[in-house]
């Protein structure tokens, strides 16, 4: 499969993209991309919700670390798994938002609050920050 996100026959369906070193034009790229692999899944709003998360999680991997990322979203019977690997060890930190701190510090937080599941998991250079969505009957 290459970055088109089509699946091959009896796989799940799934979105494959090289992320740009420090690109942001890759966010709202990667929401279309996954809008289009979501078009008929999950209970209204489940998508939003999942393209939500989804740009904070790129941003983190394109904004803390200066290296290319992959991010990978699949859709399965158990629901959306979305997963961003970056090429550095270092482990994004969930902290409180300051307020007076505009915008940043808040990514973990949505992704911590909107998602069923999620968390970090290493892999031989780096890391993979990772969310899941049941997203409920369609």
């Amino acid at each position: 499969m290459g970055d088109d996100g089509g699946a091959h026959r009896g796989e799940a369906p799934q979105l494959r993209r090289r992320l740009g070193c420090s690109d942001l034009r890759e966010v709202p790229e990667a929401r279309r991309a996954l809008r289009e692999l979501l078009r008929h899944w999950g209970r209204p709003g489940s998508s939003e919700i999942a393209e939500l998360l989804t740009s904070e999680l790129v941003t983190n991997a394109l904004v803390h670390t200066d290296r290319d990322a992959v991010l990978t979203a699949t859709v399965s019977p158990r629901g959306l798994r979305v997963e961003v690997r970056d090429f550095v060890g270092r482990r994004p930190r969930l902290r409180a938002p300051v307020a007076d701190d505009g915008t940043h510090g808040r990514g973990l937080v949505l992704v911590e609050s909107l998602a069923d599941a999620w968390g970090v998991r290493a892999h031989g250079v780096g890391k993979a920050v990772w969310f899941e969505l049941n997203g409920g009957a369609a």
